[in-house]
Formats: structure tokens, C-alpha cells, sequence
């Protein structure tokens, strides 16, 4: 694939993510029920896609790897229904914002982790990025902290944040698995996992199922994972570490500007101030990874 096809296939991708909190919003049900359809959907149209384009599974590579892929996928669901919580509570833009806190706490946990040692930078970086988050949480603002449960948002979005920093930390001890094999065989354990949950926290026979609702948790499922994911590993082998780790922002801009354009959600200079300051420490403590990686 040339660069060109590979950086619009990126783009495409992460304009698709950048579009998930537009879609809740427009779900009336529960984080848990979205969750669970949204990782069923998915796996069944990539297993699909599979089958039609006969790439066959690494059966040795996914035996060794099952355990790791079975507790990754689980994160996964539970880190998809923090987020869709977080959604709920605050703001599009603020809870996305806390969510793009993950590779600041992949910073921290880095000498535990991955054997890294934190330097001047990094250390800059998760200082920016904290401080950052507490500017978006609106502790320095009492009006903002009372709408829309404000707080509880953002913790639901920094919990969203932390399990997905452990998928990645995870995935980084999965070896000779495939980007496509790797997701379906966490997007389906995402969904069994969350399944529990939705049954013991719902009340299942009052859910009442209308069009509109149904056709969005489709497109959630369809085109906000299925096809967002295809185009990404379609991309991802292409390009280069630093431009995948850049290009992958554009997913949190993408849902700001909805925030702001569709949805008519405010932002105070405060906040606006948080939002810079946690996604810039975000690029660069990328950036400084993906160049150690080149």
C-alpha cells in the first residue's frame, strides 16, 4: 500500500472513532447493553471480513497468547461502558479528553511496566497532563462542577483512561498475533464479559426498542468499530511509528469540534487550557516513544 492510501485510511479511521460520543448521545440505553452489542457486531463482521478475504488464523500464535487476549478483551468492554458512562455525565469533549489521558498513565507506569526509566520530559509531561485534568474537572469552577454531574464524569472517563493503559500494556506481551486477529479475538471476549454485568444492571424486560436507537447501536457497531478498525490495521503496517502515534489525534480533535459544532457544549477558558495541556503532553510523550521504536 502507498503512503498516500495508508494516511487517508489512518485519517478515516480516526475521524470514525472521533464520532463515538455523537453516537451515544444518541442511544437512550444503558453503557453496558451499547457496549455489549457494540463488541458482538463487531466480531461477527470481522470474522466475516475474515472468511471473505481467507486469512487464516494463527492457531499456534493465538493458543500462546489466549489468556493475555481473553483479559485484554474483558478490559476492553468495561473500558467501553467508563467511557460511554463518562459520556453521559459531562461534556463530549471533556469526558474524551480525560480518555487521552491513557498514554500519560502508560508514562507513569512505564518503570514498573516496560522497564523505562521516566525522564525530564516525561516527567514534564504527566506534571502538564495532571495539572491539565484538574483544570478539565472544573475544581477551580463550582458552576461548571454542578453540571451534567459534572465530576463524576470525568472520573468515569480517567477510569476508562487507566483500563485502557493496561490493554496496551498488555498487548505489548502479545507476540505473533496479528492486528486483525488480536481484535476480534478481544472484541468478543469484551462483549461476553460486559454481557453479566448488563444483565445484573438492567432491567432487561422494560427495555423497549425503538428505530431510531437501534439503527445507531448498528452504526456503533458497523461503522464506529468494525470499519474504524479495519481501515486502522489496513493503515497501521504502512506507516511509520511517529506518524501513526501523531495521526491518532486527530480522533480526540474530531470529537472537541463535534462537542462544540453539534452538540452546543460550552467550554471555559479553564477547561480549553486543560484540553491543550493534556493532549500536547499526550503527543509528546508519544512521539519520544515512537522514535525510540524507529
Amino acid at each position: 500500500m502507498n503512503q498516500g492510501k495508508a494516511k487517508l485510511e489512518m485519517i478515516a479511521s480516526m475521524v470514525i472513532f472521533g464520532t463515538i460520543g455523537l453516537v451515544r448521545r444518541s442511544i437512550p440505553y444503558s453503557s453496558a447493553m451499547i457496549a455489549f452489542f457494540r463488541g458482538i457486531i463487531a466480531t461477527l463482521v470481522l470474522l466475516l471480513v475474515h472468511v471473505i478475504r481467507r486469512q487464516p488464523f494463527d492457531k499456534a500464535a493465538l493458543k500462546a497468547n489466549m489468556v493475555k487476549l481473553l483479559v485484554s478483551g474483558a478490559m476492553i468492554g468495561f473500558n467501553w461502558v467508563l467511557l460511554f458512562e463518562a459520556y453521559r455525565y459531562t461534556t463530549v469533549s471533556v469526558a474524551t479528553v480525560c480518555y487521552y489521558m491513557a498514554p500519560v498513565f502508560i508514562m507513569i507506569s512505564s518503570p514498573f511496566t516496560l522497564g523505562e526509566k521516566i525522564t525530564a520530559k516525561k516527567a514534564v509531561c504527566i506534571i502538564l497532563a495532571l495539572f491539565g485534568v484538574v483544570l478539565v474537572s472544573g475544581v477551580f469552577e463550582p458552576n461548571q462542577m454542578q453540571t451534567h454531574d459534572h465530576l463524576k464524569g470525568v472520573l468515569f472517563g480517567l477510569g476508562a483512561a487507566l483500563l485502557y493503559a493496561c490493554v496496551v500494556t498488555i498487548n505489548k506481551e502479545i507476540k505473533g498475533v496479528s492486528g486483525m486477529d488480536r481484535t476480534i479475538f478481544q472484541m468478543g471476549p469484551a462483549a461476553l464479559a460486559v454481557l453479566p454485568y448488563w444483565l445484573l444492571t438492567d432491567n432487561i424486560s422494560a427495555i423497549a426498542l425503538e428505530a431510531e436507537p437501534v439503527i445507531m447501536i448498528l452504526i456503533a457497531g458497523l461503522i464506529n468499530t468494525a470499519l474504524a478498525y479495519d481501515l486502522y490495521f489496513a493503515s497501521i503496517q504502512s506507516l511509520s511509528a511517529q506518524s501513526a502515534a501523531l495521526m491518532s489525534y486527530i480522533d480526540p480533535v474530531v470529537a472537541i469540534i463535534l462537542s462544540a459544532t453539534l452538540l452546543r457544549e460550552g467550554m471555559s477558558a479553564l477547561s480549553a487550557i486543560g484540553v491543550i495541556l493534556v493532549l500536547g503532553s499526550a503527543v509528546a510523550g508519544e512521539t519520544t516513544l515512537a522514535k525510540k521504536k524507529r
